[in-house]
């Protein structure tokens, strides 16, 4: 089903609740942070919830960092067990330099895939967000017995998926000459971060500065724009996947939620319809923000995924 309302999903009153439960309501909610060593890489963490409730892996995107879950984490605690992990090159993640380390997306993938064995999970839910879906989506093709649904959040599988704005990039997948590298370079600049990636479409009002300026500061690190420029040219071997990611999803059939800014600059709504195409039964949700959805849409988005991941584990 298409839902191309702004998303105001209903959520119900509380009950009036004792000291206890409402104790044990804030240890669910406490966020927990950690380290995992994965081969050279040390995987940085977030972790909510109950241990042995449904387990939800949470994949950010460009250019940002296990912090664009600060808000969903505590939405969600009281139901699942979350796991948000900065991918190598991003926020607190601890990866070896350029050169001594492949910055490329088969790499992402198979730290991640090495940190969800090191940390035992078994079986999950995917959210997927702009580079997290091809990360994710090669978990889940390597292990399609783990994964339990996928929720996309702006997370692209199609071309249908891409805007008029990729012309740079896509300059740069098919010649990956150094003039076509920098003019990558302004998709890395603080404007480009603040006004475009997190501003368009986004009710200023509710767009708290605090993701894009961390994202702005973790970007002006040492080496950090050579990292994200070599992923852009290597995101071209996630296009190159697409088909494989589009036979997974019509093999295995995973139950699967997008909940989608339609305002997205780079990942127009045309991308989120798409999935239907492979897996009729996809519910897709077309939220009145833009690319970072969370940043304004967070409850609404928490709503959805509650309901979605109880009737789907209850089958």
């Amino acid at each position: 089903m298409i839902s191309a309302s702004p998303g105001s999903a209903h959520i119900a009153d509380e009950t009036t609740a004792g000291p206890e439960m409402v104790a044990n309501a804030a240890w669910d909610s406490a966020v927990r942070y950690h380290r995992q060593q994965v081969g050279d890489v040390e995987v940085f963490y977030r972790e909510a919830g109950r241990v042995g409730a449904p387990v939800i892996l949470l994949l950010h995107g460009f250019p940002t960092a296990s912090h664009m879950f600060r808000e969903l984490l505590p939405d969600l605690s009281a139901h699942f067990h979350l796991i948000a992990p900065d991918l190598p090159g991003f926020g607190q993640t601890k990866a070896p330099p350029r050169g001594d380390f492949p910055y490329t997306f088969d790499a992402l993938a198979e730290v991640i895939d090495g940190f969800v064995d090191a940390i035992g999970l078994e079986r999950f839910a995917l959210y997927i967000f702009d580079y997290g879906a091809p990360v994710g989506l090669r978990l889940a093709m390597n292990h399609p017995e783990r994964i339990t649904a996928i929720i996309s959040q702006n997370g692209n599988a199609y071309t249908d998926g891409f805007s008029d704005e990729w012309g740079d990039w896509q300059a740069y997948w098919r010649e990956p000459t150094a003039e076509n590298r920098e003019a990558c370079r302004a998709s890395l600049s603080p404007e480009t971060i603040r006004n475009w990636q997190y501003g368009t479409g986004a009710d200023p009002s509710l767009l708290s500065p605090d993701g894009y300026a961390l994202d702005i500061a973790y970007m002006a690190r040492p080496g950090a724009e050579e990292i994200q420029l070599d992923l852009i040219l290597d995101y071209r071997s996630n296009v190159a996947l697409y088909p494989s990611f589009q036979a997974y999803f019509r093999e295995h059939r995973p139950p699967f939620l997008a909940a989608w800014g339609r305002h997205d600059p780079a990942f127009i709504p045309a991308g989120a319809r798409a999935y239907q195409r492979d897996l009729p039964d996809a519910e897709i949700h077309l939220l009145d923000t833009g690319h970072f959805a969370l940043e304004t849409h967070h409850a609404e988005i928490a709503a959805l995924i509650e309901d979605f991941l109880n009737r789907q584990l209850a089958r």
